[in-house]
């Protein structure tokens, strides 16, 4: 497969995932809230170097932007090696991603209450980790088929 394919594949998963993250947060209070998460570490990484961090609106945006660029570039992995695994390749890179979630925040300094809150909670997040992937490999098997 090609790298074109693969990043295309994986920034519709990444942008898939935000998309569920966003649309069930605002109907859920017990939703996974991944995005406190990611503006957390952002403020604390820009801050240890000295740069004043966005706040509200534009730390939101910069936050979403810099999750769509990371999974999406996560994801892309899936499209690479042997096609014939591509759905096993989906399976393991979402739950690692989901269970990286859960479990990374703590160590690394930040608050993980907004990803474990509840059992509900955890499991939303990995259960969504693993859709960003699973439609990663729907787009790479549809665009392997298209030979594109």
């Amino acid at each position: 497969m090609k790298l074109i394919q693969a990043l295309i594949g994986g920034f519709a998963g990444a942008i898939a995932l935000n998309l569920l993250h966003e649309t069930v947060r605002q109907f859920d209070s017990k939703a996974p809230r991944v995005d406190l998460v990611g503006e957390e570490a952002l403020t604390k990484g820009l801050s240890a170097i000295g740069i004043d961090p966005p706040t509200g609106n534009s730390l939101y945006a910069a936050t979403m932007a810099g999750d769509v660029i990371s999974n999406g570039i996560y994801y892309s992995a899936i499209g690479l090696g042997n096609p014939k695994y591509i759905w096993l390749r989906a399976a393991v890179t979402g739950i690692s991603a989901g269970v990286g979630a859960l479990t990374l925040p703590k160590p690394m300094g930040l608050d993980d209450t907004p990803v474990t809150q509840t059992e509900k909670t955890g499991a939303l997040t990995v259960a969504w980790y693993l859709f960003g992937a699973l439609v990663t490999a729907g787009v790479l098997s549809k665009l392997q088929h298209k030979n594109l």
